[in-house]
Parts: structure tokens; sequence; C-alpha cells
């Protein structure tokens, strides 16, 4: 018999070696999926903990917070009147990890602010992932229980 060598795989040792990698990659995203979520609440405490400090060097700088109306953006670009603002800024503002801006709410009466982010589902209240993270001066740290 003269038989000729082919080298390669067959259609079934493919498919064998496909099916592995599929079920490998299912153990391993279920593993991690988790993960993703609880970075994106730790990425927005981390913002907002630098938007926080920031406010406090524009009120430094300036004399006073921002207004509720003038909002974080006044960290990313002068606001009228604010005379002693530092050229460049005091931080970027962007949206929270999941593509919501920040809420920054400020109290003339009390001289304070909040600053929230309402979690995955970008609406107030919520339970696990969707619920709101917020930082209050008055109270430092706010989450759901406390």
């Amino acid at each position: 018999m003269n038989r000729t060598s082919q080298a390669g795989f067959s259609l079934v040792e493919l498919m064998v070696v496909v099916t592995i990698i599929a079920i490998l990659a299912v153990v391993v995203v279920g593993r991690f999926a988790g993960y993703t979520d609880k970075a994106k609440v730790t990425r927005a405490q981390s913002q907002i903990s630098e938007y926080a400090s920031a406010l406090q060097l524009f009120k430094m700088d300036v004399g006073r917070f921002p207004t509720s109306g003038e909002g974080l953006e006044s960290l990313d670009e002068k606001p009228a009147g604010a005379d002693g603002w530092k050229e460049g800024g005091y931080a970027d503002v962007m949206n929270d990890p999941w593509g919501n801006p920040y809420e920054y709410r400020f109290d003339s009466t009390n001289n304070k602010f909040d600053i929230i982010s309402y979690g995955a589902d970008g609406t107030p209240g919520g339970e696990g992932y969707n619920a709101d993270i917020k930082y209050s001066e008055r109270k430092d740290w706010e989450k759901p229980g406390n």
C-alpha cells in the first residue's frame, strides 16, 4: 500500500479543541464576571474622592465651593466670577464608570456638598451594583443601609 501522509487535524479533533476552549472560556468568564462590577464601584468611589479633594482646593483658591449650577464642570472650566481659579483646572471631570454624569449638589446654608453616582442603573436608589454611591460632607460616605 502506498499511503501518503498528510499533516493537519481532522474535523473531529478541531471540534474537540474548540469545545474545550469554549468550556474554559465559560468557566473563566463566570468566575471573573463579578469583578468587573466591583471594579466599577471602586473606580466611582475613587473618582468621587478625587473630585471632593479638588473641590477643597477650589475653595482654598476661589474662597467658595462651586454652586450647584456651576457643578463639577467648574473643576475643569473656570466659572464666571471665580477669581483665583487655578489655570489648568483642578480635575478632569468624567462620567461615572457606567457612563452617567455625576450629580453635584451644594448646600449654601451649611456650606457643604454632595457628589453622587447613581450606580449601574443610573437612577436614584437601588440595591447591589444599582445602589447609589454618595459622598456627602455631612456624613462622609453614604451607602445603602448606613
